[in-house]
């Protein structure tokens, strides 16, 4: 090669890779606030709402529709008062409690127009749809009670977030409760679940944590089949030895079940067991399951903090609303459907990938800090470029890198005369905001 084109060949590869690195350090003056588009974006944004209207937890899918609704209504007046041409509809679709049903559900409202997914409940549910359905569309999701430890590190393309808290942190609070309730560690302990992402995700979380406590439990957890028509061989493993307590992870649906088999070996005393939010029922026990089964029962539960403006101003809310009453995941719900609009405002767009680029932005600490009953303001901060720090009702929220919530709050609730009752609540995880009060 004669020198001349060799000089051309290496002025050729210079000129590209200058191309290429004014290409990639191109946004090295973002600082991840609100985009340029936010002043004067206009656009309609839908919020599709996967929710589990029947089958297992169709218990939650009454109070998760009417949470969606009073967030859309939220979301249009803050749009208005702050002056913004934006305007929010959201439309429901039953996952039927159903991996299949689901990520039909989340293709029919992707294939109607959703921008956003809020949903599913159930963690076998939200996981394919996260792979097969918000990754692929390019649809942020954010799961409002998906809680299974396996969400963490999914290969989701960082579509999928959560305002419900991992069972990696639950594992901890509930096993906390049972050294607590028990009086100490120095007791054997018989473990079961339902074999699915969430019933394993946390009673693994559990017995991590409760021999780490130096516990001891009778041996690997009883995995069941959800489907299973009987559970009287696994009833009787569960209470082979005559265990200390019981902790076993379930949904009504089969625990109706698995609770009759238990009853039935004379054995089993409700008294002793531990449980967590998949049979955390708001109106009592219900006729499904059997009173010997469930009564005495002690469990965790994700939950909202009390007494804070947020909670107050919400709980004034739901009521002046009506329809169904409040129950576990409404506040996550009606936090994820805000943390969707105010994302599309800080993007000043209603495309999925911009929307889930400013998620962890408008969650996280650093800016000021807004409510919902302070949501026009956080409107107008957006489109003035400043950053803000959502404070939810359901808590900080703060996304990490995964898409998780790094702080949660939980009630501990017990059942008595067929009853549930809060007994206590405890926080855990969090960090510095450094952000400062906004608002009224």
């Amino acid at each position: 090669m004669s020198r001349l084109k060799a000089w051309r060949v290496l002025a050729l590869i210079a000129s590209l890779v200058l191309v290429l690195g004014v290409a990639a350090c191109g946004d090295d003056d973002d600082d991840g606030g609100p985009s340029e588009d936010a002043a004067n974006a206009s656009f309609d944004l839908k919020i599709g709402g996967v929710f589990p209207l029947t089958g297992d937890l169709s218990q939650f899918g009454p109070s998760g529709e009417k949470a969606l609704e009073l967030a859309v209504q939220v979301a249009n007046d803050a749009a208005k008062e702050a002056g913004a041409d934006i305007t929010v509809t959201s439309e429901v679709a039953d996952d039927e409690t159903s991996p299949q049903a689901g990520q039909q559900a989340a293709t029919q409202l992707v294939s109607n127009g959703a921008n956003c997914l809020v949903g599913a409940y159930g963690s076998a549910v939200t996981i394919p749809i996260a792979e097969a359905v918000a990754s692929r569309q390019s649809v942020p999701q954010i799961s409002p009670a998906s809680t299974s430890p396996e969400i963490t590190e999914l290969d989701d393309n960082g579509f999928l977030f959560r305002t419900a808290p991992s069972d990696a942190l639950q594992g901890g609070v509930l096993a906390d409760a049972v050294e607590q309730e028990l009086g100490g560690t120095d007791f054997t302990l018989s473990l079961a679940a339902r074999n699915d992402p969430y019933g394993e995700g946390i009673i693994r979380a559990f017995q991590q944590a409760w021999e780490a406590k130096g516990g001891k439990v009778t041996g690997d957890p009883v995995l069941y089949d959800p489907e299973q028509s009987s559970f009287n061989s696994e009833a009787d493993q569960i209470t082979q030895g005559n265990p200390d307590a019981y902790v076993i992870i379930d949904f009504e649906d089969p625990y109706a079940k698995v609770g009759a088999a238990l009853a039935r070996t004379g054995e089993f005393d409700a008294k002793r067991l531990f449980t967590a939010d998949g049979l955390a029922f708001g109106d009592g026990i219900p006729d499904t399951i059997p009173t010997a089964a469930l009564d005495g029962a002690r469990g965790s539960r994700p939950a909202t903090p009390t007494d804070t403006p947020a909670a107050n101003a919400f709980d004034k809310l739901w009521e002046e609303k009506g329809g169904a009453d409040r129950n576990t995941f409404d506040a996550q719900t009606f936090d994820a459907a805000i943390l969707c609009f105010l994302a599309s405002v800080a993007a000043g767009s209603n495309e999925g990938a911009d929307i889930r680029d400013q998620l962890q932005a408008v969650s996280g600490p650093g800016g000021t800090k807004y409510t919902f009953d302070q949501l026009a303001e956080a409107v107008e901060a957006l489109r003035n470029g400043e950053d803000i720090d959502y404070e939810g009702v359901s808590g900080a929220v703060d996304f990490d890198d995964n898409g998780d919530p790094s702080s949660a709050t939980y009630e501990l609730y017990a059942y008595q005369n067929g009853k549930l009752e809060v007994t206590d609540q405890v926080a855990v995880g969090g960090s510095e905001s450094g952000g400062e009060d906004g608002g009224s």
